[in-house]
């Protein structure tokens, strides 16, 4: 049986919210903090290394936004664990790495990258003229039983609906005022020479925004520790996918009304930069971008859920494929494709299928949606691309 995904609901003031979040999540909390913990370890880390780790991220996280300190040490009153655990959860990526990178081997290629495929499918091909957007999330399958889905109440911004780890502030999701966000791993030459904002609190940054402007702001010119790729959208029709290296920042664009992303670089400028150092330990990811494509377009006027959904099913050269069963990776370490993420914001609707490639059942998550329509919509005709005839 597949795991559940719980819906974590929360308000109030930040420390408040935390409060709540730690309660409601403490035993999925814990089991992470345990998993990353023993990870840490695993590295020859003892207890004061990690601390030290941790503490090189704090000062970074106070100037970026020192209401997240506040939520963090609420969610740790609430589940009853270390301020310094759940800072651990909110920088696992970056602490990680660096556990297994030492100062004198800062650029050695990653062992067990976070992989996904991203997808965004603009409103002008799909069936129901509404952006869909959506993601397979590659990473660990013991993290099954530590992901949530965190409904955020805000007196200061939309509200905000996020399919995270359980103590993390954010990962995919999307808010009342129709942006969204997913994410996934990249690597280069780039990382890991200093510390930067971690990346679960852009994706956090992203979400508390009102205008599309401000949410592409924080992930274009917010210094990152290491690369990551950003597809951020809004539901009125807006796509762009940022490939991030820690110190710059390239743009995707939607090609015949779709982005498709996995987890190597495609911006012919980055590419003529730096270098793509994690091709070597995801080498799928070179086609699997290519399936998911290939297995959407030729539905282009007439995409549905269903259509994303079962492009994200494929299971081309599995166990190495866009849906991945439980396997060794290259670092020995059991990998799957963790969850399935499909989101048509416009409708305020997330879908969730945990371990996908051996569980096809969704669960639905709603958000009460504020979004504000421009006064002239763009179509298809209204722009060079080619138009496609809708179906039905």
């Amino acid at each position: 049986m597949a795991p559940s995904c719980p819906l974590v609901e929360i308000s109030g003031a930040p420390r408040e919210r935390g409060r709540q979040y730690g309660e409601q999540a403490a035993d999925r909390i814990r089991l992470g903090i345990e998993h990353y913990s023993a990870q840490l370890r695993a590295n020859n880390l003892s207890a004061d290394d990690i601390l030290v780790l941790v503490q090189r991220f704090e000062p970074t996280i106070d100037r970026f936004d020192a209401t997240y300190l506040e939520e963090i040490r609420g969610i740790a009153e609430g589940a009853g664990v270390s301020y310094e655990s759940v800072v651990l959860l909110n920088a696992r990526t970056e602490i990680l790495k660096l556990a297994q990178r030492p100062a004198d081997e800062r650029l050695m290629p990653d062992e067990d990258p976070d992989g996904c495929t991203g997808v965004v499918v603009m409103p002008e091909v799909t069936k129901d003229d509404r952006l869909i957007h959506a993601q397979n999330w590659d990473w660990k399958a013991e993290c099954a039983d530590t992901a949530v889905v965190l409904k955020v109440r805000r007196e200061d911004g939309p509200d905000i609906l996020t399919f995270t780890e359980a103590g993390a502030l954010a990962r995919s999701g999307f808010n009342a005022a129709g942006i969204a966000i997913t994410a996934n791993y990249l690597e280069t030459d780039r990382d890991y020479r200093r510390p930067g904002v971690p990346l679960a609190l852009i994706r956090r940054k992203v979400l508390e925004q009102k205008q599309l402007a401000a949410a592409m702001r924080a992930v274009y010119v917010t210094r990152k520790t290491a690369a990551n790729n950003m597809i951020v959208s809004q539901a009125n029709g807006v796509a762009i996918d940022f490939e991030c290296a820690p110190d710059e920042t390239f743009q995707v664009h939607p090609e015949r009304g779709l982005i498709v992303h996995a987890n190597h670089f495609q911006s012919p400028v980055a590419l003529s930069k730096l270098k793509d150092t994690g091709v070597a330990n995801m080498p799928d990811s070179l086609y699997r971008d290519i399936r998911v494509r290939n297995l959407i377009e030729p539905h282009l006027g007439s995409v549905t859920r269903d259509t994303v959904k079962n492009a994200l099913f494929d299971d081309f050269e599995t166990p190495w494929s866009v849906c991945r069963p439980p396997r060794k990776s290259l670092s020995d370490n059991l990998s799957a494709t963790v969850a399935m993420i499909v989101m048509e914001p416009m409708l305020g609707t997330m879908e969730v299928a945990m371990l996908p490639a051996l569980n096809r059942t969704f669960t639905s998550y709603t958000l009460d949606m504020e979004i504000q329509r421009p006064s002239t919509q763009v179509h298809a005709a209204d722009n060079p691309s080619p138009s496609y005839a809708k179906a039905g």
